[in-house]
């Protein structure tokens, strides 16, 4: 292991052991691997589902972990997981995207100056008729629990989501990355965050997600006529039931359509109630189990 090179991504995955072997001379000696390609960890069979990729992460995220302690951020795109074991110098990454998971080293300022640039110029597009490309973030979710290594002493900016379109689109690929990545990095912890507008002000719209209850969507309705004329427009908007004043709609085991179901009812419920532009929107009380630090960028709206 010791004498391994490595060129790039046409050589075969590492099985897990030696996948986290690596990790660990990555994370205790990283001079020698400094500027050398990733190394695949992993191959996602094509067209799996989210749960697929999920079991199949979980392998070599358990045995990494296993070897080397919990990481300094855990967190994942819209491509695949994000997870950092990082201090002042160093910064090993377990990252994937749609087709592998792949384990690598890098200079920690000059890596994250980059992904500062990133989100300064990536990750929307700078008008609603050009495409939507958040699917470049380097992350769209991370979590700081303080664990081992250094946390960054700033977190970059990330730009603002031109049209509801766009952040309907953020909203599902970061809810999908939730799916697939959260239960492998936080176990049964459940996350959540809710939306309001500056249209609707005193308003929530809540969205959680936890591997035993499954991705969860309500809407405070506490102020509208328990009437069968008002269920059945909510019911058309996609609402499942109505409990003390919330509306709401569950996915007990949530894959990509369940996802692009919960981006669209909420962006739906958000217009029918007056909400134009994606600046009248904010994220509020964004959490992992009330532990640490939630951030999440992919949503493309102000927290």
């Amino acid at each position: 292991m010791a004498d391994m090179e490595y060129t790039g991504t046409n050589q075969p995955n590492l099985t897990p052991g030696d996948a986290a072997e690596f990790a660990l001379m990555l994370h205790d000696a990283p001079d020698a691997h400094f500027g050398r390609h990733p190394v695949p960890v992993l191959a996602y069979e094509p067209g799996a589902s989210l749960s697929g990729r999920r079991e199949a992460f979980r392998v070599v995220y358990d045995a990494i972990v296993g070897r080397i302690g919990e990481p300094t951020l855990y967190g994942g795109s819209a491509e695949g997981p994000n997870v950092r074991w990082r201090d002042g110098s160093r910064l090993v990454m377990l990252a994937g995207d749609r087709h592998r998971a792949q384990l690598s080293v890098h200079g920690t300022d000059a890596f994250e100056s980059e992904e500062r640039r990133t989100f300064e110029w990536g990750g929307d597009a700078w008008s609603a008729d050009e495409p939507h490309d958040v699917g470049f973030l380097p992350y769209a979710w991370q979590l700081d629990r303080s664990g081992p290594g250094e946390r960054p002493t700033e977190r970059p900016g990330c730009r603002q989501a031109s049209s509801l379109e766009h952040f309907e689109n953020g909203l599902e690929l970061l809810l999908a990355a939730w799916v697939e990545q959260l239960p492998v990095q936080v176990g049964e912890d459940w996350a959540s965050f809710s939306v309001t507008s500056a249209a609707d002000r005193g308003r929530q719209l809540l969205i959680s997600f936890a591997l035993a209850d499954g991705l969860h969507v309500s809407v405070d309705d506490r102020d509208g006529e328990d009437t069968p004329e008002r269920e059945l427009l909510m019911r058309s908007r996609g609402w499942h039931s109505r409990d003390r004043g919330w509306w709401q709609a569950d996915f007990s085991r949530p894959e990509r359509d369940d996802v692009a179901e919960v981006a669209r009812l909420t962006v739906t419920e958000l217009r029918a109630r007056g909400t134009k532009e994606p600046e009248e929107l904010r994220a509020r009380d964004a959490s992992c189990k009330d532990r640490g630090e939630l951030w999440l960028p992919g949503l493309g709206i102000r927290h």
